[in-house]
Parts: C-alpha cells; sequence; structure tokens
C-alpha cells in the first residue's frame, strides 16, 4: 500500500511530466565566447517570446537589447534589436511580447541576452513558445551586464553556439 505522501509525491511528478511548459531554474551566467549563427536563413518557424521586466528595474531603459535561443543541434534564432525606447518597450514591471522567426528548433534548451548603454536592466523572465516545441520559461531577476551574452545554457554538454 502507498502512504499518502509518497502518493503525492507521485501524482506530482506524473503532473509534472504531462505538463506542456518547462521551466529553467539554474541561475544565469556569462558566456563571454557565445557566437551568432548569422548564416542561417530566416526559417520557417514562428516563435512568441515574452519578456517580464523586473518592478525593481530601472524605470525604463534606453539600452539596446538583444536575444538569441535555440536547441543543441545549432538551430539558432537571433533578434539583433528588441528595444525601443519611444514605445515603452522594457518599463518597469510591463511584459513585452514579440514574434519572432527563424529555423524550427528541437527543445529550447539556451537563452541570452546581451545589452549595452548605460541606463541598466533587470528582466525578471523570458518565456518562449514555439510551435514545435514545448515553451520554456528562464528566470533572471538580476541586471544584465553591459556588453556581454548572459544567460542559460541547459543543453547538457552539447555545443549552443555550434
Amino acid at each position: 500500500m502507498i502512504k499518502a505522501g509518497a502518493f503525492l509525491l507521485l501524482l506530482v511528478y506524473i503532473l509534472n511530466l504531462s505538463e506542456a511548459k518547462s521551466v529553467v531554474l539554474h541561475r544565469p551566467q556569462p558566456h563571454t565566447s557565445f557566437k551568432i549563427n548569422a548564416t542561417q536563413a530566416a526559417g520557417k518557424c514562428s516563435y512568441s517570446v515574452s519578456i517580464k521586466t523586473s518592478c525593481s528595474s530601472t524605470t525604463y531603459t534606453r539600452d539596446h537589447v538583444s536575444l538569441a535561443f535555440g536547441d543543441a543541434y545549432g538551430n539558432q534564432v537571433y533578434a539583433p534589436r528588441l528595444d525601443d525606447p519611444y514605445s515603452g518597450t522594457f518599463e518597469r514591471c510591463s511584459t513585452d511580447t514579440y514574434t519572432l522567426y527563424g529555423p524550427c528548433t528541437y527543445q529550447i534548451c539556451y537563452l541570452y541576452l546581451y545589452r549595452t548603454g548605460y541606463d541598466g536592466w533587470k528582466p525578471d523572465s523570458v518565456t518562449v513558445y514555439g510551435y514545435y516545441t514545448k515553451s520554456v520559461t528562464f528566470y533572471y531577476n538580476t541586471w544584465i551586464p553591459n556588453g556581454v551574452w548572459y544567460g542559460f545554457d541547459e543543453c547538457h554538454g552539447a555545443s549552443a553556439s555550434a
């Protein structure tokens, strides 16, 4: 007979397996050798990317913000400039959503942000929704350093910049 506590843990485990969203709980890290794969074609897959700015960020930022994400097989989506200070992008406590196009990926396992400027910016989280992959959320809740690709590589040993 299964005890109530063990049954509850088993039920939570099963529900987590069936969840259509994955969550990354590690801390973001700088990646000084990260490379953008600029030779890839625009691709035929679309992605929705939601970026939530922390409520402890600056009121707004005029900094330039870029994003890159991909899978363990070298498929990469790159957005060179997401910022637009005139439209209120990346204001404190706000969420900005973008539709990006790029190569079709397998499960997204890395995401990096790149910021240049003097205002500073503190994203809370970034969620990527793809048609062929389950959505994934990367939790930052930290200031993005200036001039360094900063983020997550959860590809488990595979080269994200291959």
